[in-house]
């Protein structure tokens, strides 16, 4: 059995994927997430737990006294706050493993907490969405310290490159591709919805299929709506981040900023529940229509 105490800060979606994918691996895992200190939203955390067999810890105190491998997948905003908190508990010598979508300049400035701490910052540039993927999901390390810890994360299943002992780069590749990719939501998300108030849909995604022939533009604009719909509010998030990263470069980040805003209106219209019902299999369409219904 591995020596490994992991802990997770944040239990969401990615913190619950990655405590259960490897507590086989490690000799404990463990969790922490703000939403405990929240009896009702505590109680599916507590629920996966005990299915999964995780701890869950009171604290990030509690948390940090019983691992030595600490990873944090919280909110991109939330990236520098937690490794605050969790500096002043770290073990000396402990891993920090940042899986979260922020700037290179929010990663440093992560880095130098866990650094002053004893710890050894690890960044992570989590390249695509981890379900359903899993523990697999594509991810590029960086730092002084990635080289050893992606050896063994390699080991236990994952597939983890360490690209640049230089603290920013993995960020920046993965924010990077964030414009593109998370633009690309957004910008599917106006043409289709305006398209098909128009009615011209069926005119628009031809065209579409003869310029990228490789691309199932029906099928890509059904699950690009349907990631929006479900984490908008996390994507706008990062899109926030991707934007500090293209003003860190010294640019105005005019198409991150508005990829942030078209993903929170959708999500704001989620928690509105606006999709509720909403049938996948119906297509992209389905959801457009929920959108330009609320415009009439």
């Amino acid at each position: 059995m591995q020596d490994t105490r992991l802990g997770l800060i944040g239990y969401g979606e990615v913190g619950g994927i990655f405590c259960a994918g490897l507590k086989s691996q490690v000799a404990s895992a463990q969790a922490w997430d703000l939403k405990l200190t929240d009896p009702v939203a505590a109680q599916p955390l507590n629920q996966r737990a005990a299915q999964d067999g995780i701890t869950l810890c009171a604290s990030v105190a509690d948390l940090c006294a019983a691992s030595n491998l600490v990873m944090s997948a919280v909110t991109a905003s939330n990236t520098v706050a937690v490794a605050r908190a969790a500096a002043d508990h770290l073990l000396p010598g402990t891993v920090f493993l940042d899986l979260n979508s922020a700037s290179p300049g929010a990663k440093r400035e992560a880095a130098s907490l866990i650094e002053a701490a004893g710890g050894h910052y690890v960044e992570a540039g989590v390249m695509t969405s981890v379900p359903p993927y899993g523990i697999r999901v594509p991810m590029l390390l960086g730092g002084p310290h990635a080289q050893a810890l992606a050896v063994r994360l390699t080991a236990w299943g994952m597939d983890a490159t360490a690209v640049s002992p230089e603290l920013g780069i993995a960020s920046a590749i993965k924010m990077c591709r964030s414009v593109m990719i998370k633009g690309l939501e957004a910008l599917v998300i106006e043409s289709y919805t305006t398209a098909r108030a128009y009615g011209v849909e069926d005119y628009v995604l031809p065209t579409l299929q003869e310029t990228f022939p490789s691309i199932d533009w029906a099928e890509q604009g059904r699950y690009f709506y349907s990631r929006v719909v479900q984490h908008g509010r996390r994507r706008a998030e990062e899109m926030r981040e991707v934007a500090n990263t293209v003003r860190e470069a010294g640019f105005e980040p005019w198409m991150a900023a508005a990829t942030a805003e078209k993903q929170d209106w959708v999500a704001g219209l989620a928690a509105q529940d606006l999709f509720a019902g909403v049938d996948q299999a119906e297509g992209w369409q389905a959801y457009a229509d929920r959108l330009i219904d609320q415009a009439k």
